[in-house]
């Protein structure tokens, strides 16, 4: 079972992580935000590939759920902590952490011609 302080050490270890307030939540992220943790600490956000979510959300369905809106749509992906153990919660904050830092990268490219 995972918690909010594992998801807290997990997120701000990944390179370039920041904490930072986020409407109700805590948002995390490098660039851009790629994790939030809900003020009840009992859910966390994260924003995944669609097909990354659809496969853990099929795989997990107890522990991974679309966010309910278009945020869903886009990947946003909520996990309920207890359901789920610390290495899942490393691999899909890794994941989403990997999808923020490879965005950054490619607007760097972008803006270098």
């Amino acid at each position: 079972m995972a918690t909010s302080r594992d998801f807290r050490r997990i997120a701000l270890s990944l390179e370039g992580t920041r904490e930072a307030p986020h409407f109700d939540r805590t948002a995390f992220k490098v660039a851009r935000i790629y994790a939030t943790l809900a003020a009840d600490e009992l859910t966390a956000n994260v924003k995944l590939a669609p097909e990354e979510q659809a496969f853990k959300s099929m795989m997990a369905p107890q522990a991974f759920a679309p966010v309910p809106n278009a945020w869903g749509r886009q990947g946003w992906t909520t996990i309920l902590l207890e359901a789920i153990d610390v290495s899942e919660l490393r691999d899909a904050l890794e994941t989403a952490w990997r999808h923020a830092t490879k965005k950054k990268t490619e607007k760097k490219k972008t803006c270098t011609i």
